[in-house]
């Protein structure tokens, strides 16, 4: 299949995932992020703020924030992708439609990151990873500055024997999975 074939048929499957298929399977996930020793050591963690195609991240983000974790969540800036401080008080529609902190929200450094819950559309279990095409997460990633443990989350159908790569394509340390 091609990236574009795969990026269809995957996000086909997503779809169509019942509500509390996704929830549950998304409380799984999250679940094992959170028992990492990764995790625990983490004192600033970015995660994304997910689509209706992708593992639910509204339960982790309440969860985590309420025990004290310091988060961090994306928003796209024309073709850069920046992590600021997670407060939902400034959450507003972003681009794509992904909710996004608004511009009063404190910005994360790079370095300040010591994991990052990255979205993708299908995973290899060696940690290759294919996202929507615009390469937000492989730039960002990508920079000196990172140098954060990190996971890759999908549902159990979108781990793959294998993908097409890049040599801009930045591998996950994890890929954890329903």
């Amino acid at each position: 299949m091609t990236k574009k074939e795969l990026r269809a048929a995957m996000r086909r499957k997503n779809l169509g995932i019942t509500p509390p298929e996704r929830a549950a399977a998304s409380g799984r996930i999250f679940g094992r992020i959170g028992r990492l020793e990764a995790f625990a050591r983490a004192r600033t963690v970015g995660v994304f703020c997910s689509l209706a195609d992708e593992p639910d991240t509204s339960e982790a983000l309440a969860r985590w924030s309420a025990a004290g974790k310091r988060l961090a969540v994306p928003r796209v800036e024309g073709d850069v992708m920046r992590f600021y401080a997670y407060d939902p008080r400034t959450m507003r529609p972003g681009a794509f439609g992904i909710a996004e902190p608004g511009p009063e929200a404190p910005e994360c450094e790079p370095q300040e990151l010591d994991l990052v819950i990255v979205p993708g559309t299908a995973f290899t279990a060696a940690g290759a990873r294919m996202g929507r095409g615009r390469g937000y997460y492989d730039k960002y990633l990508s920079q000196p500055e990172v140098h954060a443990v990190k996971i890759g989350v999908c549902f159990a159908h979108q781990l793959v024997g294998e993908l097409p790569s890049e040599p801009h394509d930045v591998a996950m340390d994890y890929v954890v999975t329903d």
